[in-house]
């Protein structure tokens, strides 16, 4: 029986292993557009993911049917979503938009904003299933897409700067 137990430990380990190779680099993308961070500088992103393929190995055995893409990246969701609210609950400040790198084209979009563009449109979950893991209605989701995209999409024109002494005409 001990035999049995532990050749069983080791195939689910190894199914784990297979599966964290084959799904790690898509779940820390994923990860690095909810944080905004560069994708060689993302530290927040990396905590994300080691809590998300920890907490998914832990109910390793309990997905049987389950897709554990699925749960390691519902679980990396309500994380980065519970870290947001801890923050803003102790008033720390969060970082501006400006403070992240340019190229960030998600940066500038609020935490909910990021959010649901990120899990509709990059990781093509349904708006019922959006709605129901950031505990929002489908109505809200659908809006918060709405004005995300309207923002990336926004073309961005340069200030114009008035020199002193020019003539305004």
């Amino acid at each position: 029986m001990r035999h049995r137990r532990s050749t069983q430990d080791a195939y689910c380990a190894a199914e784990f292993d297979d599966f964290s190779a084959g799904a790690g680099g898509r779940l820390l993308h994923l990860a690095t557009l909810l944080t905004a961070e560069p994708p060689d500088a993302n530290p927040r992103a990396r905590r994300l993911l080691v809590d998300a393929l920890a907490h998914t190995y832990a109910a390793w055995r309990q997905l049987r049917g389950d897709d554990p893409y699925a749960h390691a990246r519902d679980r990396l969701v309500v994380r980065f979503a519970g870290d947001f609210w801890r923050v803003r609950r102790a008033k720390v400040p969060l970082p501006h938009a400006g403070t992240q790198p340019s190229g960030a084209v998600l940066a500038g979009l609020t935490t909910h904003e990021r959010l649901v563009v990120v899990l509709r449109l990059h990781e093509g979950v349904a708006e019922e299933q959006a709605a129901a893991l950031l505990g929002l209605s489908e109505h809200r989701v659908r809006a918060l897409c709405a004005v995300a995209v309207a923002e990336v999409l926004r073309p961005r024109r340069p200030r114009s700067v008035a020199l002193p002494g020019a003539a305004s005409s």
